[in-house]
């Protein structure tokens, strides 16, 4: 059995303070909930957002290149889309190239709850970006974009 004091309580703290898994991960649940409370007067959460700004395309995209940006594997974006497509916002239609494959639509209503959303996204992503304090955004951007598509070491 192992014991607790087997990884000293100076390792703990260490890992609190520097682990940038730790660190994101409490980030991320913070803004999702900032982004989630924003958006709930129109229904939405902020990951339905989210799906709903990767579906709005010049052409209906595939599953797979939307869960791809989203970073989502294509079960959780299957089943993240059904209540988008329960409330009208979101239609999924067989791809006429290849029958295999879904492509997924915006409604005319997915458009006109999207097209809500996004000012409320800017106010609230603006007043973010302004507590920033010494960061450059876009250079937190890039480095959280560089560690998305970072592959673990082998």
């Amino acid at each position: 059995m192992s014991n607790s004091r087997d990884v000293p309580f100076d390792t703990t703290i260490h890992v609190r303070d520097t682990c940038l898994c730790l660190h994101v991960q409490r980030t991320a649940r913070t803004l999702s909930r900032l982004f989630d409370e924003a958006f709930q007067p129109l229904g939405l959460t902020s990951g339905q957002f989210s799906l709903l700004n990767a579906l709005n395309r010049p052409k209906p995209p595939a599953i797979g290149p939307v869960a791809q940006l989203l970073a989502m594997d294509r079960t959780t974006l299957t089943a993240a889309l059904k209540p988008l497509q329960r409330d009208g916002l979101v239609m999924v239609t067989v791809d006429p190239n290849d029958r295999r494959s879904r492509l997924l639509h915006l409604t005319d209503k997915g458009q006109k709850v999207l097209a809500s959303a996004v000012p409320i996204w800017r106010d609230l992503h603006g007043a973010i970006e302004a507590r920033l304090s010494g960061l450059e955004p876009d250079s937190l951007r890039g480095a959280l974009n560089s560690l998305s598509h970072a592959k673990p070491s082998q």
